[in-house]
């Protein structure tokens, strides 16, 4: 995918950290050691239904889209900060709202299917091609309770998809071509090898 646009790969990832000046990319770091990387139990685990609405899940949607916001991603499942609950936040662009879905289910997606590139703030360094339905109805709570339906196509559903698949414990290494994972496995094991420590 091109590094022209706002995007360096669909999924979670909003931009790629070169370009980062080093305040925003200091800032970057410390959002991402909030979240969990490949190989952390939690992000093989399915999260549970949230049945209270109170001030803590408030709280928790605004740190979630604060930590998703400094890490220059476009989505974050609760899952991958290590809250087993079904709540993910999104947004389409980089200065956009933030929305919250609550323990939200598929109601529909079209026949008609897109291979992009997604990256995850879980899988530093890997991106990978993802095929899944351009149209998606999915039905859900808002961080107060309230009913909501979204109906999403194109990036924004690419998204969606990208987040409910993390709150039953999958990842995007299981959506794609097994030279892909290959691939991706070899750049993830670099990505997490830890550094020597400078002298």
């Amino acid at each position: 995918m091109s590094d022209e646009g706002p995007t360096e790969a669909h999924g979670e990832i909003a931009e790629p950290q070169e370009r980062l000046a080093p305040e925003a990319r200091a800032r970057r770091e410390a959002a991402l050691k909030h979240v969990r990387k490949y190989g952390d139990p939690v992000l093989r685990s399915t999260a549970l239904p949230i049945e209270r609405f109170d001030r803590a899940l408030l709280d928790e949607v605004d740190r979630m889209g604060r930590l998703m916001h400094d890490a220059y991603g476009i989505g974050l499942a609760a899952t991958q900060v290590g809250v087993m609950h079904r709540l993910l936040v999104y947004r389409t662009e980089l200065d956009g709202a933030v929305a919250a879905l609550v323990n939200p289910e598929l109601e529909w997606a079209s026949k008609d299917k897109e291979t992009a590139e997604e990256g995850c703030l879980s899988l530093p360094a890997v991106a990978v091609e993802v095929e899944r339905p351009i149209h998606v109805r999915v039905s859900a709570l808002n961080e107060r309770g309230e009913p909501i339906l979204v109906e999403a196509s194109g990036l924004e559903a690419r998204v969606i998809q990208h987040e409910m698949d993390h709150l039953d414990g999958v990842l995007i290494l299981d959506k794609t071509s097994r030279d892909q994972r290959k691939q991706a496995m070899r750049a993830l094991r670099e990505a997490l090898e830890p550094r020597p420590a400078a002298a």
